[in-house]
């Protein structure tokens, strides 16, 4: 069954869209079973993997219409274990036409309900801001990766996301949780960075990724080739980093799994115990 994490900030140019090329086609490498969404209008992701918006037919917003099932609009990319839902700027549109739908905030959710054991992962990128876009995606996830620019304004941006995440919870999607804090466009060589870095690992302790993403050219490049930056330069800084935040959330993922049956195990065995001591 898949995890379905949104990829989510409410603030623009903080590294979303750039994570969710590349720890999809991260998790891809090492060989799980990734569906990429692009739900933001600007269809970055979508040209990220290879799509620009001249090349891509149907789309999400056919699948939020009703008109198309997701699996009619998914692509294939580079990466055998990484297919793509794209979208063009036409999402926009989705935005006004399900106003009035009763079901308009679940759209997406039912969409992907098929799917979900199909893949290992599923990645929502969402749009910089809160409409009826996020709040499908945000519906329609587990769980919230958020992506965090260490600069000044940084926490006051998350505080606000933070508070969303909370009306989510509170009304649409009980179960939601944060999968974690991603820093991102890390510059060791200024102050500025690491203060950040060290206040939001002070207020989030291991809610924060141990991997961090820093500043790097051969990542900002990669997008206008089509790629994500493991098929563009694997040696890369940005490469290995997206590499280490995968195997983290594999190892994360496993160990959670581990946790039911270790302790369903435990009682298993202290029942045993008993049973021969009563014996």
């Amino acid at each position: 069954m898949a995890r379905t994490i949104a990829i989510a900030n409410q603030k623009g140019g903080v590294g979303k869209t750039t994570t969710a090329v590349n720890l999809g086609a991260s998790l891809a490498a090492a060989e799980q079973r990734v569906l990429a969404v692009d739900m933001d209008p600007q269809g970055n992701l979508s040209s990220g993997l290879g799509y620009p918006k001249t090349e891509v037919g149907a789309h999400v917003y056919h699948v939020l219409g009703g008109e198309m099932s997701a699996e009619e609009v998914m692509l294939d990319t580079e990466l055998e274990y990484l297919k793509l839902l794209p979208t063009t700027t036409d999402l926009i549109g989705a935005e006004l036409e399900l106003v009035d739908a009763l079901d308009r905030h679940q759209r997406l959710a039912e969409a992907l309900a098929p799917l979900a054991r199909r893949f290992d992962y599923i990645l929502i990128d969402c749009p910089p801001s809160l409409g009826l876009l996020t709040l499908n995606s945000l519906v329609a996830a587990d769980t919230v990766l958020v992506p965090l620019q260490c600069e000044y304004y940084a926490l006051e941006g998350l505080g606000h996301l933070l508070s969303t995440i909370e009306r989510v919870r509170g009304s649409v999607n009980p179960n939601i949780s944060i999968e974690g804090i991603l820093l991102c466009m890390y510059d060791k060589r200024t102050n500025l960075t690491r203060q950040v870095a060290a206040e939001v690992r002070q207020h989030f302790g291991s809610q924060v990724f141990e991997s961090i993403v820093p500043r790097n050219v051969r990542l900002s490049e990669a997008p206008s080739f089509g790629k994500p930056v493991l098929l563009y330069d694997i040696d890369s800084a940005g490469a290995r980093a997206y590499l280490q935040l995968a195997r983290e959330l594999i190892d994360k993922h496993a160990r959670s799994a581990r946790k039911p049956r270790s302790t369903a195990g435990r009682k298993t065995r202290t029942r045993r115990r008993r049973s021969a001591s009563q014996g």
